[in-house]
């Protein structure tokens, strides 16, 4: 499987907060998040990992560089973009067609779990399996609604009822990159946005639990993801 990272975001509540480093180079558990990613992509049979990081500093794109020149199977993209639905754009070409699996740099995930979702993906046809969890610690949640079988049925910024809210991984198929590119030609942004235009263009959109998926937003949240890794 392929894999891509989107680690161009510019960071600046943790900026704001103190932390001297880019978000991709935060440590957690003694690892870089991105380090962290790219390892477990690698123990999870990934062929080909893309990243894109912004331009606005060359210390991420570096470590990217240092990865690929030890062998590690990675392509870069430098370029600061409005927002992740257009990162994910830019990366199309260098993740192809084929199924593959996209996170921000920022999740924090239990292995196990991570290493089961990519095998349920692998195994079945849907066209996306994302990734929810019914752990809500985020400023903006997007809420995802499912039926019975777990088909998506819709993305909110409301609760509206729903059990679980959006971990940031996403699984997806070469259909829902040709609805990524009809998003950013209408003018679309927002990751949440390109979310909402895969249900409403009737493909098959599933949502995977996971237990706790943290993402890295501010100081704070660096204690609790070392805290839930270690439990």
């Amino acid at each position: 499987m392929n894999y891509a990272i989107l680690a161009a975001g510019e960071g600046s509540r943790l900026s704001r907060e103190g932390i001297g480093v880019p978000k991709p180079l935060v440590e957690v558990g003694g690892e870089t998040m991105l380090g962290r990613l790219i390892r477990i992509f690698m123990r999870n049979g990934a062929g080909h990992i893309a990243v894109i990081t912004n331009d606005m500093t060359s210390l991420t794109s570096d470590y990217v560089r240092k990865l690929a020149d030890e062998g590690l199977p990675i392509s870069l993209k430098v370029k600061s973009t409005p927002s992740s639905m257009h990162s994910f754009y830019e990366l199309r070409d260098m993740i192809g067609s084929d199924r593959f699996c996209l996170t921000t740099v920022d999740t924090i995930f239990r292995e196990e779990e991570f290493g089961r979702y990519v095998r349920e993906f692998a195994a079945t046809g849907h066209d996306a399996l994302m990734a929810v969890t019914d752990y809500v610690d985020d400023e903006k949640p997007l809420y995802v609604a499912v039926d019975e079988k777990l088909r998506v049925t819709g993305f909110h910024d409301e609760a509206c009822g729903t059990r679980y809210v959006s971990g940031g991984i996403y699984c997806l198929d070469g259909k829902c990159v040709e609805v990524l590119e009809k998003c950013v030609a209408a003018g679309q942004s927002r990751m949440r946005n390109f979310q909402r235009a895969l249900v409403s263009e009737g493909l098959d959109v599933r949502a995977y639990p996971f237990s706790k998926i943290i993402d890295v937003d501010h100081r704070d949240d660096i204690a609790k993801a070392e805290l839930f890794l270690r439990l």
